[in-house]
């Protein structure tokens, strides 16, 4: 047989053979698929679904384009600079009518409340006091009798601003900012500025938390890390114990050790430590103390993990090398555990951030975080665009904070690589 043959066979069995190969590869990602189509469903309806959902309430401003849509349409054109014509008050005075017909009014009459205080009013008195469509050429001269608000511009814009389907007044008030007359973006009154200092609050509150997590954590997963498998297995159960108890249940233990007649205040009397009750509850400390022991856990698991991964022959060497303990501890044994304090950080601050029943329950009036003010706004004054736009808010502080950890966790493997 010659060579030429030898090749043409070659070649005639090895094209099967590859479509074998990637027939076989693409069943292996189809079962594969298979297995995580589920979960992926699963998240897709109670994560992915409920979270586009909330950022598209943060934009969504229909209210007054389905109440008003002749008012909406007329004022399309309008400049913004004066009053608008004679046409855009007909066209209110009949979408008024026909609102307060359909019941409808206090819909549109809401949502303009929340950018004007007193819209509510000026627009249910007009629907009280107009009868019917006014006649060609009066629409002005009517409503403005009935209001005189209807003779101000702010009024027309703020109907205009709010004819939607989409706006950005939900996001800029919960950055504290608005728009005036002209539509420049302006900072928002002080009395209504508070969106700020409420995630500041938040975030200041959250950082605290995590370190005091760090500092108390560090220590005991070292010592996990350190014992033998027997004896840190015990004491991993007494870690994972809180997990067992309800959240609700450990808040409110707390409030019955930290009250005035509660456990820590009677033995500190008792010591003669203290001649007066200590205010331990329903202000920042209560709530800083009661936070950090729920999220502990989440703060030493992921230290055990990264400190159980290091040999001791690392500090065995350095030892032999002449390097005192505490240089050691510094220069060898700690850069090996940021990768560990980096994923506890990050977890607790995400975890704090979004924390309601703790602060909730043990805080006070100005300890309330960001999720006490969503919660308001969602289930009491029903206002989810304002509930919404403060959950975006947050959403991007996390995304950020998790694409800058993303970030330092990769710039270190560089560098690590780079050392080795």
């Amino acid at each position: 047989m010659t060579t030429s043959s030898l090749t043409g066979a070659d070649a005639s069995t090895e094209v099967p053979l590859k479509r074998r190969l990637r027939r076989a590869e693409r069943a292996r990602q189809v079962k594969a698929l298979a297995l995580v189509l589920p979960l992926l469903l699963f998240l897709l309806f109670t994560f992915a679904g409920p979270i586009a959902g909330m950022l598209w309430r943060a934009v969504d401003d229909r209210e007054v384009r389905h109440v008003l849509p002749q008012t909406v349409a007329a004022l399309a054109s309008w400049d913004g600079k004066d009053l608008p014509n004679e046409d855009a008050f007909a066209a209110l005075a009949s979408d008024i009518v026909a609102a307060r017909a359909a019941g409808t009014i206090a819909i549109a009459a809401k949502r303009l409340n929340y950018a004007l205080n007193g819209f509510r009013t000026i627009l249910t008195s007009t629907a009280r006091n107009l009868k019917a469509a006014p006649e060609p050429g009066a629409a002005k001269e009517t409503l403005s009798k009935i209001n005189a608000a209807w003779r101000e511009r702010a009024t027309w814009t703020t109907i205009k601003d709010a004819g939607g389907p989409v706006t950005g007044y939900y996001l800029l008030s919960a950055l504290d900012l608005m728009r005036n007359v002209d539509g420049a973006i302006i900072a928002a009154p002080p009395d209504q500025a508070i969106y700020r200092e409420v995630f500041t609050r938040t975030f200041v509150i959250s950082l605290s938390v995590t370190v005091l997590c760090l500092l108390l954590g560090f220590p005991v997963a070292y010592l996990l890390a350190a014992l033998p498998p027997a004896r840190s297995n015990l004491l991993m159960i007494f870690v994972l114990l809180p997990f067992w108890t309800s959240l609700l249940v450990r808040t409110c233990a707390w409030i019955v050790l930290l009250q005035s007649n509660g456990v820590v205040n009677d033995s500190l009397h008792w010591l003669g430590i203290i001649d007066q009750p200590l205010r331990l509850i329903y202000n920042r400390f209560g709530v800083c103390v009661a936070m950090t022991h729920v999220l502990l856990p989440f703060m030493i698991l992921p230290l055990y993990s990264s400190m159980k991964a290091i040999s001791p022959a690392y500090m065995r060497a350095a030892a032999s090398l002449g390097a005192p303990p505490v240089t050691a501890f510094l220069r060898i044994y700690l850069p090996q555990t940021l990768p560990g304090i980096g994923a506890g950080s990050l977890l607790v601050f995400i975890l704090a951030l979004g924390y309601y029943i703790t602060p909730a329950l043990v805080g006070g009036a100005a300890d309330q975080m960001i999720s006490y003010f969503i919660a308001l706004y969602t289930t009491e004054t029903a206002n989810w665009g304002l509930a919404s736009a403060l959950g975006a808010v947050l959403l991007l502080a996390t995304l950020l904070l998790a694409l800058v950890y993303g970030k330092l966790v990769q710039g270190q493997q560089v560098t690590g690589g780079m050392k080795n």
